[in-house]
């Protein structure tokens, strides 16, 4: 049996029901999978010995943060932040003491060197003080290839252009848009934070987000994710930085509330169109309900 948070080298932690609760029972059941329990039984997460077994999420989060180094050496780094920025901006105003989110993008915008007057521009534009023009932030819905659902994030000062390239690339890769609320219904919006296993300790950020009232905290031997309730990403957030942790990835996103494993070939079509997708000027993320398998996670690195 495993004291504490011995969890051999992949572990996941799901569903922290009881905030509370912080001294866990531990089963062993077959085939030497291990069972997570608390001690109301309200959650259950297998692994097994050596596997670690990480959701679509995850694995399509780790094939973006490789994309993203990439993207640093094409010069798009400055225009993926500057969206961070705006949204932010716009959505909590351009107070970085109040707005936490607008903190973690400004800090993000200066880790790559971007110019301060550059970072100023992008705030007056969220909070809508500039005279360049504002953004609205808008979630398009639909369907890949196969019945993956999508949910397409973006920030745009032309409605018009931002749907119509949305809608071309799932036309012609046979997929569809749809209706408002045809897909969301499959998802739940959910703060989510990523940085890496490198320099941090897993017990001590596990404590830190099960005080800041996360539900999830997984760490996949390269990166520790934390995932909670959207009220809970200011706690989480402040909590992190107070104990000298800066996030790669602090944002809102929408996690599938099921995931669906296609064939290799199929996942590979689905994942070509979410990259074509996110390579529109216009969009901020991609979420989606496929299940990314080793083979297919490979195929796109």
């Amino acid at each position: 049996m495993y004291n504490d948070y011995e969890l051999l080298p992949f572990i996941s932690v799901r569903s922290l029901v009881d905030k509370g609760e912080k001294n866990y029972q531990k089963e062993r059941i077959e085939n030497q999978f291990q069972a997570w329990y608390n001690v109301e039984n309200k959650f259950l997460m297998f692994f097994h010995q050596g596997d670690f077994f990480m959701s679509g999420h995850s694995k399509w989060s780790t094939i973006k943060r490789k994309k993203g180094a990439a993207d640093a050496k094409r010069g798009k780094i400055f225009t993926r932040v500057t969206r961070e920025i705006l949204m932010a901006a716009k959505e909590g105003g351009g107070d970085m003491s109040a707005n936490v989110r607008l903190r973690l993008a400004v800090d993000k915008a200066k880790a790559v060197n971007m110019p301060k007057e550059n970072i100023e521009r992008a705030i007056k534009r969220g909070t809508g003080e500039s005279k360049e023009g504002t953004y609205d932030e808008v979630m398009y819905e639909g369907y890949a290839p196969h019945g993956i659902a999508v949910m397409i994030e973006c920030l745009t000062e032309n409605r018009n252009r931002t749907v119509a390239d949305v809608r071309h690339i799932l036309n012609r890769a046979n997929g569809t848009m749809g209706e408002q609320g045809s897909v969301s219904w499959q998802f739940n919006r959910v703060a989510y934070f990523a940085f890496p296993c490198e320099g941090n300790d897993f017990d001590k950020v596990f404590e830190i987000a099960l005080d800041g009232g996360a539900d999830d905290v997984s760490n996949d031997g390269e990166m520790i994710e934390i995932v909670g309730a959207v009220e809970n990403f200011k706690s989480i957030s402040d909590l992190l930085l107070n104990a000298g942790i800066s996030p790669e990835e602090a944002e809102l996103r929408m996690m599938p509330n099921q995931e669906i494993e296609l064939e290799l070939d199929q996942a590979i079509q689905v994942m070509k169109v979410l990259e074509a997708l996110e390579e529109l000027d216009d969009v901020v993320n991609v979420f989606s309900n496929l299940k990314i398998s080793d083979e297919a996670m490979e195929a796109m690195e």
